[in-house]
Formats: C-alpha cells, structure tokens, sequence
C-alpha cells in the first residue's frame, strides 16, 4: 500500500468523527474533546443521527451529509457497524481512518464473514488506510491533532512514539508531560491490521521533525518489511525498542494480547541489533532514553568525564560506566594543573573529579568550563548532592549558563543528576526546561548514557568492511542442494554426522571421519580398519541426545573395547527408554581434543523470523535464550566478528586460552559458511553442531543433526534478510574483448568502490554528483555498499587484473520508494573505461532487474551538460524531458511499454 496514502494519516486537513456523542461515557465524546481542545485548525465534523450538535459543534446525520470529504476519519462505534461505515467513508473518498474498538477480529455477520477481513477488504479497494482497530488513537502536536483517548495531550518535540500498547502510551504520555519532553508523533498501532510499525518506520525515518524515535512492540507481523524500514529508518535516526516477552510467560501473555506468533526473545534481540536499532529492558530505561534523545545532541566520542560535589555518587557512576563497559576519560597534565588553580587541594587530582562538599558555583562552573574546553573528553556527567552550605538550585543555573555560553557545547553532550527530592527539585525543572537531560541516580545518569553509546557503537560495527572468505574455502551449493534433496525425497528428514559429512565438506566444514554401521561385529571391523583410539555412539531417531542417554563412549583403544561398549550402550539406552529404535552404531575417530575448546553452533528456525544463527559453549542442556549469542543470516565476515565479539562479551563463549582453543578469524569463516550453507539450502529446518572442536585455524565437527524440511515446504520468504542475489551475476565480453563480470554490489567492495570513485575525473564526478563533491568518507561508502536488496539494487562491472586483484569500472544504482511504485536510477562508468559499451550493458541489466521487480516506473536525472547519458536513455526505450527550471535532464521508463 502506499506511502502517499499514509500522508492523509499526519497531514489531514479535515476529520470526521463517526459516531460523536455527548455521553461522557461514549469514547465519542472523549474524541470530540481532545480534537476541539488540540488547536486543529481544520474542519473537525460529528456525525451521528442521534445529536444536532456535539459539544456545541453541528452534526451530521450520515458520511453522505458531510459538506467536505474527511481526510481522516476515526471511528468510535461498535465493531458490528465498521464495516459499512469503512466502506461508505471509503467510496466518499475518506484517505485514512482510526479504529478505536477491540474484539473485531471475532465478530462474524450473519452470512459468517469475518468483520474484520470485511473491513480491510472494503478499504484496501478504495485505497483507504487503517490504523487499529483496538487503537487508542493519534496525536500530531505540530498541528494540533489529538485524535486519541489519552487522558492528555502531547507536547510539540522531536520524538517519535509508536506503541502496541494503549497502557504503555498513556503512562509514558503521563511522564513526559511531567518531564516537559514532547513529541513529533504519538502512535497507539493497535491490532496493526493494516499501517504497522514499517510504514510508520519508513514515514518517520525521513520525517524532518522527528530526530529519534521509540517503539514498544508486543509482536511482529512481516518480519523482512520490519527489518528492512528499520535498517533503513536507524541509519538517519536512532531507534530505541522495548519488547515485552522476555520470559517465557511473558512471551505467552504478550501473544494473547496481540494474537502475534511468539518467537525466541533472543532472536528478537539479535533482530534489533542487526536492524541498527537499541533494545532497552524496562520502562526505566525507555525513560532515560527518552530524556537523552529529547535534549542530547548527537555522541560524538565515547570519553566521560564525571564531577561531582561528593566522592560517594562520583564512584557509583564510575562503577556503573566501567561495569556496563563504558570509558572513562583521561584527565591531562595540562587539566589537572589548570584545576588544582581552583579546586581544594583536596580534590580527587583524577576522573572522576570530587570537587569536595563544599563545592559552590564558582567552582562548578570553572570546572565544567576547563572540561569542555579538552579536546579529549566527549561528554561530561555532572552529580549534586544535597549540601547544607550551599544551594542546589543557584549551581543548576550556572551549569546551565555555563553550558549553553561555552563555543563546544554542540560537540559535548552533558548529562546532570541532582540527587535528593526536596532540594533538588527545582534545580531539575530548570534542567528540564532547558533542555539538558537529567536524571534521579548517579547510575541512571550513567545507563542513559550507555544507551546513547551502544547505538553509537552498534552503527559502527554494522559499518565495518568485510574482509573476504578465503578462496580456498569451498561453497558448492549444487552438490549440497542434490543430496539434501534426495534426503527428503527418500524421506530422511533428520540426518546425522554420516549422512552430512559430503553436504558440509562443500561448504569447507570439516567433519570427523565418521562410518555407521548396523551391527556390533561390524562396529568392530571398521573400528580396527579406522585405527584407534575410536569413539563409538548409538543411532536412534528416538533420542533427543545420545549423551543423555548414554548412548556414547570415547577412546576405546581396542576391539574388545568395541565390542563391550556397543553390548554396553545398547543395553543402557534400552534402559532409559525401552521404546527407542536403535538404528545401528556411528564409529568416529578420536579427535585430538588436547589444548582445544569445544564450542556449539546451531541455527534453529524461529517462528517470527525464520533461520537464527546460535553460538555458545558446548554442552548438553542448551537455551538459545539463555546459553547463545544469536544472529540472523546473512552474515559476512564482519558480522561473524560482530556475533563472536557478543558471544564473548556476554559470556555465552568463553575464551579458555587454552593452548590452541579460540581463532577469531576461523571461527567467523566458520559462521560464514553456515550462513551460506543456510541460504543456499532451503532445505535445511535445523542445524546442531555439538560439539564443535575450536583447535586454533583447525576447526572440526564432531557431531552433527540435521533436520530437513518436507518436500513441499514453501521456502520463498523463510529469510528475514533478503540476501546477496548471486543469481543476478552474469559474465560479458564487451565490443573491446574485454571480459567483465556484471553483479549486486557487496559489503566487501568497499575499497575497490572508492579506488573506482577517485578515478573519475572532476568532469565525471561534477556530472555525476550534480557539482564539485569532495571524496567519500567510509560512512557515506557505506551506505552505497551495504544496501538493502529488497528496497535498492547496485549493479556494479567488475574485471580481475593480472594479479587476480578485483577493479571494479562502473556501477549503475536505483532506489525504490517503500510502496514499490517508482526507482530512481544513477550511473557512473571509470573515467579511462568509457566508450566500450559498458554504460549501455550496466543500464539494461537495470531495467531488466526493474522490469522482473515489478516496479511500474524507472527514472533518472541528469545535467544539461551530460547530453551522452540522455543519448543513452532515449536508446534504450527512456522517455527524455528537459526541466529548464531546474536545468536537468529528466529519464523516464514506465515498464507497460517495453525497452
């Protein structure tokens, strides 16, 4: 659906109220309040046959007796009306509507239609949007919209607030309003039938009024949308998240409020993560986030330096910082001489920085001065505690004089706690109304901080370029594809270590030598071919893990040996579960397990967003939740480092510093690989490697269950990435004999990207970038080459050198709109490759992806002076159009008419 009928949502110029009323027990008449109350200065209309006015306002009988066509409509009468109503507002023309009641979706009409699927029915055919129902409403406080049942209004700000819950709004709504933080947006999404978090995501994103936003999410509904409007939104804008169902019975409560699919919590968290966005755990810290982002300028460095009028708070915050893996800053020679010319001689001479009980204003303010003043320190966190010589509200005021006067105060962010209830209060309203966050406690002064750090970091890790697999490191995905195939056409659903070996072998996985057997005298046979010391196991569909039941023993040494503990294992496990199929024994050699660690990997198969990367400690009883770190696929190698460096952090993985034991660099080939293997399998359901032998560069699987999905399984959205389209490659020669490869672009192109921006000449770069530009940073190249592929594609040409480097010589590029409905393309060729055919061969790959897209309209832009690309678009099927105004050249493709 489109992003200009979402318009009607934020920019309505008129609004119908149905079923308005003057009962102060009717949701009618708490609408009809807040709207006349808010300062909407367009027309705001009852309509009900029951009143000829609602609160002095005249009424319409009927949607046909209106004198103008409401752009939006909200809706507060009963579920059994809505859908006539919906479809009557829709034929009139109405843009948008709110729904207030709950419950629709288990209401049938006497013919046993679902009302609610009526509902959507009727408005998706007219075009009208749906916001609920079961929403507590909107409101817009730069045009003096409260359509909504709050209890009060928003005020104006730059925050954003989309919730699934009405209880969440309206107590965070209370807050702010105490706090004097106001709002850009203030969203109750409701069921989400329609409008859901990622057209919000994609509207907000690119709104000029809203710097940051806040999501509270119960569920999910499309998980690839989500993903992909909040990657995109976090890029301009920090998001901040909190989700409910952290437990497991939180994670039921919260799918019976909603009625969403309940997944893995850590899944979730791993989702956010990769999407840009930072998960906060509880309202406390929804509200210190808040705080920060409503009067904090951008982080630009992560260096705190804290001052404080008592050691006591100084080391709580200290403690907090360090603990939650903050930075404190260095105090120079230079800063400590310059403040022992003022402070006692008493003073702390380090960071943090106790400037003593009797600290007055004086001193506080020469203190903050001097510290804003350093280069080195990034932000400044200033503590009060309650003194009996002097004041708390005069200090707060010249922290603020002094902060708002000093020429860096765009470049330090400055926090404030002024502990204590009576004496400090004043002090924080004066904060508070001069936009400099503050907070109750040393530590939540700290954690809000950490919060504007995390997003800060997480934005530079998901930045980093990739290096690349190893050339060596296989990935044969026709071999793997043709077995696992013919695994689930014979049925075998669930294949162990020696039916996988050849399927992760094509994927460089190494496992251990590995032969089964179906009888014990066989079992021994092989055993003495393989060599010992061996490690015998029982094979039985039946059992949930072989260790459990012990159906494993290791480093039998001799035939003998086998032969016991096969009659041994048998027995046992027949013990423990008399009714388990014992399908034969599996005969491994023993690995060489001295000096390293033995790890676990696993993908399982979230019901929200599908395949979940795993990475923890080797062990039998094992919770993602708990036991993992978690990360979606794709992943490259940067990504792997990423997850690897969380694992470590959260200690889900701990480094042993054994001898040999853990290899960063093998570990995320590894996780690489399983991440290729995952995409290019969509037959795979389930992987567990447990254990996995981490010896160094050498990494082993020693056992390994996999589980297929049935043949007829629908695969065609299992991933909620979409990943690098290597179908889309494809190999040319151009008319010099020149050998180029045409394909998407990559994370792992960077350097080559901006080796291929630099060699165009200043004409090329002028025609190119619309006027003089100075050379890209790593952040801009980053967001040409981690591109989203279901929203934008990058074709680029590339040809190997005679020293097998990669040079990349052009790249063509579009964008789409959210809704799909127009790309905007932009071209460059390297300034010594042009005049050989390779614009052209770039341009048409293009509109043949745009064409297979389905997107209705390409187009383009360019200057007067670059008369050669206009030519190349007319000759490709391009409608051209001059804007004399804007002195541009405008290309135009609308894909009815064929190239």
């Amino acid at each position: 659906m489109s992003q200009r009928s979402i318009v009607a949502l934020f920019k309505p110029t008129s609004v119908a109220v149905i079923g308005a009323s003057d009962n102060p027990n009717r949701a009618g008449r708490a609408i009809m309040r807040n709207l006349l109350s808010g300062g909407f200065s367009g027309p705001i209309m009852p309509v009900t046959p029951k009143y000829t006015a609602v609160m002095g306002v005249l009424a319409y009988p009927n949607i046909d007796a209106l004198p103008v066509k409401p752009d939006l409509a909200i809706i507060c009468t009963s579920g059994l009306k809505i859908p006539a109503i919906v479809e009557r507002l829709a034929q009139f023309g109405c843009k948008a509507a709110i729904i207030m009641a709950s419950g629709m979706g288990d209401l049938m009409d006497e013919q046993g239609n679902n009302l609610l699927t009526l509902t959507l029915q009727h408005a998706k055919r007219y075009g009208m949007r749906i916001l609920g129902p079961n929403s507590l409403g909107m409101i817009l406080p730069n045009i003096g919209l409260n359509a909504s049942l709050a209890h009060a209004s928003a005020e104006q700000g730059k925050i954003a607030f989309v919730s699934q819950s009405a209880a969440i709004c309206t107590t965070v709504l209370d807050w702010a309003n105490n706090k004097g933080i106001g709002f850009s947006s203030f969203i109750s999404l409701g069921d989400a039938t329609d409008i859901d978090f990622d057209e919000l995501l994609d509207y907000l994103g690119r709104d000029s009024r809203t710097s940051a936003i806040m999501l509270y999410i119960d569920s999910i509904n499309d998980k690839r949308r989500f993903l992909s409007a909040a990657r995109a939104a976090s890029r301009n804008k920090p998001i901040f998240v909190i989700k409910s169902g952290r437990s497991k019975e939180g994670s039921q409560a919260a799918m019976i409020h909603t009625g969403g699919v309940r997944g893995n919590d850590a899944v979730f968290e791993a989702a956010f993560r990769r999407a840009g966005m930072l998960r906060v755990n509880d309202l406390i810290d929804l509200f210190a986030a808040v705080e920060s982002l409503a009067h904090a300028s951008v982080l630009k460095g992560e260096r705190l330096a804290i001052m404080s009028n008592g050691g006591g708070p100084a080391v709580l915050a200290a403690d907090e910082l360090i603990m939650t893996g903050g930075k404190l800053a260095k105090l120079s020679t230079e800063v400590i001489n310059d403040l022992n010319q003022h402070l006692p001689s008493t003073w702390s001479k380090q960071n943090p920085i106790d400037m003593v009980g009797d600290a007055d204003v004086k001193r506080y303010s020469l203190t903050l001065k001097r510290l804003m003043d350093e280069e080195t320190i990034d932000a400044i966190l200033v503590l009060h505690s309650p003194s009996v010589m002097q004041q708390s509200e005069p200090i707060a005021q010249a922290i603020i004089d002094t902060y708002q006067q000093h020429p860096r105060k765009n470049r330090v962010n400055i926090l404030t706690n002024w502990s204590g209830e009576d004496s400090a209060y004043l002090a924080r309203k004066k904060f508070n109304k001069n936009g400099i966050p503050t907070y109750r406690t040393p530590e939540g002064a700290v954690r809000a901080f950490m919060h504007m750090v995390e997003y800060r970091r997480n934005q530079k890790l998901l930045q980093e370029v990739p290096q690349s697999i190893p050339d060596n490191i296989p990935t044969d995905s026709v071999t793997a594809r043709a077995l696992l195939q013919q695994a689930q056409a014979d049925n075998q659903l669930v294949l162990t270590t020696h039916k996988v070996s050849e399927i992760l072998n094509a994927y460089g996985l190494k496992t251990i030598d590995t032969w089964f057997v179906e009888n014990i005298n066989d079992a021994v046979e092989v055993a003495n071919k393989a060599g010992y010391p061996v490690a015998l196991k029982v094979q039985s569909p039946d059992l949930q893990s072989k260790s459990d039941a012990h159906g494993v023993m290791l480093n039998l040494t001799s035939a003998e040996d086998v032969h016991q503990a096969a009659h041994s294992i048998i027995d046992r496990v027949h013990q423990i579960n008399p009714n388990a199929r014992i399908e034969g024994l599996v005969i491994q050699k023993m690995a060489l397990t001295a000096g390293a660690q033995e790890i676990r990997v696993s993908v399982i198969n979230d019901p929200v967003f599908g395949p979940a990367i795993c990475l923890g400690e080797s062990g039998i009883q094992w919770d993602p939740t708990q036991d993992a770190a978690v990360a979606l696929p794709p992943l490259n190698m940067a990504l792997s480092r990423y997850m690897v460096i969380q694992a470590l952090k959260t200690n889900k993985l701990r480094d042993r510093h054994l001898p040999l034991g853990l290899n960063m660099n093998a570990l995320c080939v590894m996780l690489t690989q399983i991440s290729h293997l995952i995409i290019d399998c969509p037959e795979i359901a389930e992987i567990d490697l447990n254990p996995v032998l981490a010896a160094g560069e050498n990494i082993t699987l020693l056992d390994v269950d996999v589980r297929l999905h049935p043949a007829d399984y629908d695969a065609s959205n299992r991933l909620a990435i979409l990943p690098y389209p290597k179908e889309l490659e494809e190999v040319l020669v151009l008319k010099n004999g020149l050998k180029v490869m045409l394909r998407p672009i990559l994370p792992e192109d960077e350097p080559r990207h901006m080796d291929f921006d630099n060699a165009l000449s200043d004409e090329d770069r002028y025609k190119r970038y619309f006027g003089v530009r100075s050379k890209m940073t790593h952040e801009e190249m980053a967001v040409l080459t981690q591109i989203d592929y279901s929203r934008e594609m990058a074709f680029i040409a590339t040809t190997k050198l005679e020293d097998g480097q990669e040079l990349t010589l052009g790249a063509v590029r579009a964008s789409t709109d959210p809704d799909n409905t127009e790309a905007e393309f932009a071209m460059a060729v390297r300034t010594d490759y042009q005049g050989i055919g390779l614009g052209k061969r770039l341009l048409e790959k293009l509109i043949h992806y745009y064409q297979n897209n389905d997107t209705p309209v390409l187009t383009g832009f360019t200057m007067f002076e670059n008369r050669n690309m206009a030519n190349l678009a007319k000759s490709l099927g391009f409608e051209v159009s001059f804007d004399m105004e804007e002195h541009l050249i405008k290309m135009h493709m609308a894909f009815d008419k064929k190239p």
